[in-house]
């Protein structure tokens, strides 16, 4: 199943619940400008170098991936531990990355619950304006993600993964993270895949943030 979109608005949200702008907290920018050498093998579009526009959420949402355990398909990374994606260090710095091995891989967080999840935010590795491949963000009920799996984004167009043609746009990297709608949706694990950059045939994950609220 392939949720899409790019906002929160309240016609996705039934319940009547009071909306705000999503409270994140970005980090410093990683670069300067728009430098004039990008990659152009890209269906990304060029960054404007203006700030995204608010996104609204039901109020009270909070990053419910924060400090949850962390597992991933390559498992003894080149660089980093793999609870630094969730600790909350989001800045361009070397020692925030944490490097997976070539080829697909993914990074699952367990929520440990269910939760309505409204926002989902990546940052790989901002220090440049690079763009990932094969990004494909996916929920489920199940750790194995074998029934029940919802996809949230994917933008591998040519199914080199081998998780369906996505039909989303590649993007560059930046200080404000991927956001990618997740329309209330309810799950209790979070599984993102990459397949290297632009920039190197490495995995490179620096924090996922998941909005969201307790599943009643």
């Amino acid at each position: 199943m392939l949720l899409g979109g790019a906002s929160c608005r309240a016609a996705d949200n039934p319940g009547g619940a009071e909306m705000a702008p999503l409270p994140l907290e970005l980090p410093p920018p990683g670069y300067a400008g728009t430098p004039k050498d990008l990659p152009t093998d890209t269906t990304a579009e060029k960054p404007t170098g203006k700030p995204r526009s608010p996104f609204l959420a039901p109020k009270g949402v909070k990053d419910v991936a924060l400090g949850k355990p962390v597992t991933s398909s390559d498992k003894s990374p080149i660089a980093g531990d793999l609870k630094q994606i969730t600790d909350g260090k989001k800045d361009a710095f070397d020692e925030n990355v944490v490097i997976l091995r070539r080829r697909t891989q993914w990074v699952q967080i367990d929520l440990q619950g269910q939760y309505k999840l409204y926002a989902i935010l990546i940052w790989h590795d901002h220090k440049a304006p690079m763009v990932y491949r094969d990004v494909i963000v996916q929920v489920s009920d199940d750790p194995d993600f074998t029934q029940n799996v919802k996809t949230l984004f994917n933008n591998d167009q040519d199914n080199s993964s081998g998780l369906g043609a996505g039909t989303d746009r590649e993007y560059f990297e930046s200080y404000e993270g991927k956001l990618i709608d997740a329309k209330g949706v309810t799950a209790r694990y979070l599984r993102c895949y990459s397949k290297g950059s632009t920039d190197s045939a490495l995995n490179c994950y620096t924090e996922i943030e998941a909005w969201g609220l307790p599943a009643q």
